[in-house]
């Protein structure tokens, strides 16, 4: 138990001895966040305060829920529930439809799409695939706010798909749950909706699952939706030990329905709650922090960072302004190419931008150069065609045996799938399936002495559930929101101008304040250098101004970023 809490700060272990009653935990970027969570729950499991199957740590995204299972798993608290929202509604459902409604559950919709375009069809409306993505992404929002359609087709102001006007949009809705009911299908949403349901109309329900969960803690509370909220307090019912984490700076989802008032509200909800701020910065520099800082200064729950080990002579964040969008990306690709040059490593370089759009001129100048890079969000590791050839031979072998060991049969696996020892001239997807099979190649070579290749491939399959890829040897491209839980040494972050960082479709301080908490989340990603990029020129030679936001990072404290033209 003492252990534990040795591996913590002192703000950390504040947080972790907390066990009892409503805890919030108000945790900034790169202070040590999931450390805290996991250990708190270890430490609660270790003291005997917890009895490990009766908590629930709660998230948001199965790469999340698979860390947090992995941390505790190594902290000696695996019987722990680590499980995203929907995933544990949908564990309830599953298990009481049967004794409720009778049958099996109905199907889970992959996805909106799909259905959306019947539903269009059916009414003989002509829309392409990008109104059906916008017609999704309302659903979800209403949904997620407990909107009933009535209420929704009076909301005046509120932006439609082009296009469509309000009467349409609501004829599709109610067309897409009516073909839903038909075919006895429930969306993501509906899992959440008909599981607070389920709890509120049967009291035996609720007891039950009161009785199996006694201790809750909800991981990136910033994030939580009225209707996730909604059900947190269905299953606490009325106890009050919750521990919530989160930062209402980095509350970025507000367009899906996130709301950092529940974060900013606990302690108005729960008088005697513990807050414990965790500010100790273990990730970037004191420089890096400085801007960080003056962005978010005076906005409602800001954290002031701190760095713990930064370099105190740290270069300062620069701003860069470039003639045209063409000379903003071949000098963003030149100054990676000399970060490469002098040595590091291409994994720990990343480029972030607002929209996905950006991602081809950044990719092609980077090959120009004979630099690999990969963007977040793409195709995932265990997607790649010979990634998934090469698992399926390995689990073959693993079951009639291997004369060879470990090392030797996933490289021979690998060569047989076009891998070699030498990198190839080449760039795009001959190079992609190279650096692919190498990852799997450099995973069987870090592997334990003695692992067996059964074990291995047991390694493989789990890494693939929980989302954990292996590091692969590629510059890395991300949107600023795809960004979101990852660190890199060295962060570029280009297209700094008025219309894409704040995007055009922002208007009014709410949504530009999501935008100004975007730039955050990218600025705290580095670790020990940060560049900010800008063109004044875009496309057929029109003039831009740069983001109102980089005037506000130059101001301020002495050393503020400075600013230079190409």
């Amino acid at each position: 138990m003492t252990d534990i809490l040795d591996a913590l700060d002192e703000q950390q272990r504040q947080a972790a001895e907390a066990l009892l009653g409503p805890v919030c935990i108000l945790a900034g970027a790169g202070t040590g966040k999931t450390r805290t969570l996991t250990h708190r729950i270890a430490h609660g499991v270790a003291s005997g305060v917890y009895t490990p199957d009766r908590v629930m740590a709660l998230t948001f995204t199965t790469r999340a829920a698979g860390e947090l299972r992995s941390r505790l798993r190594a902290l000696g608290a695996g019987r722990v529930a680590a499980r995203t929202f929907h995933s544990a509604a949908l564990a309830q459902l599953s298990f009481f439809w049967p004794q409720l409604v009778g049958g099996r559950l109905p199907e889970i919709l992959p996805g909106k799409g799909r259905l959306l375009g019947q539903a269009a069809e059916s009414l003989r409306m002509r829309v392409d695939t990008a109104v059906l993505r916008d017609l999704a992404a309302e659903i979800e929002w209403r949904k997620v706010r407990r909107i009933p359609l009535d209420d929704y087709a009076r909301l005046s102001s509120r932006p439609l798909p082009p296009g469509l006007d309000m009467h349409a949009v609501v004829e599709l809705q109610q067309r897409y749950e009516d073909l839903k009911d038909e075919q006895r299908r429930l969306d993501f949403e509906d899992v959440l909706l008909v599981t607070a349901g389920m709890l509120e109309a049967e009291q035996r329900v609720a007891d039950q699952v009161r009785q199996q969960y006694r201790f809750f803690v909800v991981d990136e509370y910033q994030d939580v939706s009225p209707l996730q909220q909604e059900l947190l307090e269905l299953w606490l019912g009325p106890r009050t030990d919750v521990c919530v984490v989160g930062d209402a700076s980095q509350t970025i989802y507000s367009f899906a329905g996130a709301s950092s008032e529940y974060l900013l509200g606990f302690a108005s909800r729960y008088p005697d709650a513990t807050e414990v701020r965790l500010e100790r910065n273990h990730r970037s520099t004191p420089a890096i922090l400085g801007a960080a800082n003056r962005l978010m200064r005076g906005r409602p729950g800001a954290l002031e960072l701190v760095a713990v080990d930064g370099d105190l002579a740290s270069p300062e964040p620069t701003v860069t302004r470039w003639d045209s969008d063409a000379a903003e990306t071949n000098g963003v690709a030149d100054a990676v190419a000399a970060q490469l040059a002098a040595g590091v490593a291409p994994e720990r370089i990343a480029v972030l931008y607002r929209v996905n759009a950006q991602a081809v001129a950044l990719a092609t100048a980077l090959a120009e150069r004979g630099i690999s890079s990969r963007q977040v969000g793409g195709t995932k590791f265990f997607e790649i065609e010979a990634i998934k050839r090469a698992v399926l031979e390995l689990t073959s072998l693993s079951r009639t045996g291997s004369p060879k060991g470990l090392y030797e049969t996933v490289a021979d696996v690998a060569l047989a799938n076009g891998w070699s020892a030498h990198a190839p001239d080449s760039q795009g997807a001959v190079r992609e399936r190279w650096e692919a099979l190498g990852a799997l190649v450099e995973l069987a070579d870090q592997a334990p002495e003695g692992m067996t290749l059964a074990q291995f491939v047991a390694e493989l399959q789990e890494r693939q559930s929980m989302q954990h890829e292996p590091t692969m040897p590629s510059v890395v491209l991300s949107t600023l929101h795809g960004a979101k839980g990852l660190e890199w040494d060295h962060v570029h972050i280009v297209g700094l101008t008025e219309g894409l960082l704040p995007i055009s479709h922002a208007k009014g301080f709410a949504a530009i304040d999501e935008e100004r908490r975007l730039l955050y989340v990218g600025i705290t990603r580095a670790r020990r250098t940060l560049a900010l990029h800008w063109s004044a020129e875009g496309l057929r030679s029109r003039p831009r101004e740069p983001s109102r936001f980089l005037a506000e990072l130059r101001s301020g404290t002495p050393g503020a970023a400075r600013s230079r033209a190409r």
